[in-house]
């Protein structure tokens, strides 16, 4: 069974390239997915979080309040810090057991971890192969701007808070460069593809 790390920063096209995986029949484990669950009402982590952060990082209905919590880490390493070390192994004991089970059921599988915090949290695992979502700073801008609409210094905030470009690229197998069309990305995935099906 491939397990392949698909990463990349924000707006790289890095969920393009998952759902066209899928489409070809690769497995998708969500790392975003799974931090929404280890978070969810009435988890050890969610009960960890508000002990660690105050009650007024949970919403009304008891869910994480995402929102707050964020204005306590964001620009705030130490406290960042506090935050991956009760989310971090949840999720990485979570994800490892999803990709015992889709092994267990086909164990000719192509896993594909989706995961945006490779370099920060994950770089070290035993990965078959990384791929990095790529695309210029400078488009990944436009896009969260004309997408996501969000303003330009929100935008230039949240690319500035990530990993440099080229420490993703320092750890890449592959890389998918997202910087042009749709079509032209798709063509990427599908050659990819076929090299993982070809190993």
């Amino acid at each position: 069974m491939p397990l392949i790390a698909l990463t990349g920063g924000i707006a790289s096209g890095k969920s393009t390239i998952a759902r066209r995986l899928a489409e070809r029949g690769a497995v998708i484990v969500d790392a975003d997915a799974l931090v929404r669950e280890v978070q969810a009402p009435g988890t050890p982590v969610l009960r960890r979080i508000e002990k660690e952060f105050g009650a007024d990082v949970i919403a009304a209905d008891g869910s994480l309040d995402r929102a707050a919590l964020g204005q306590k880490v964001f620009g705030d390493p130490e406290r960042l810090a506090v935050l991956n070390r009760i989310v971090h192994p949840a999720v990485r004991a979570e994800s490892q057991r999803r990709f015992d089970e889709a092994l267990l059921d086909d164990p000719e599988a192509v896993v594909v971890y989706d995961v945006p915090l490779l370099v920060e949290a994950r770089v070290d695992d035993p990965w078959d192969l990384v791929v990095v979502a790529h695309a210029p700073a400078s488009v990944r801008l436009r896009r969260l701007i004309e997408l996501r609409g969000m303003d330009e210094a929100a935008a230039q905030a949240r690319i500035d808070a990530q990993v440099p470009d080229d420490r993703r690229l320092a750890i890449a197998d592959a890389v998918i460069d997202t910087g042009g069309t749709v079509a032209s990305t798709l063509e990427q995935v599908d050659a990819l593809w076929e090299r993982i099906r070809a190993r």
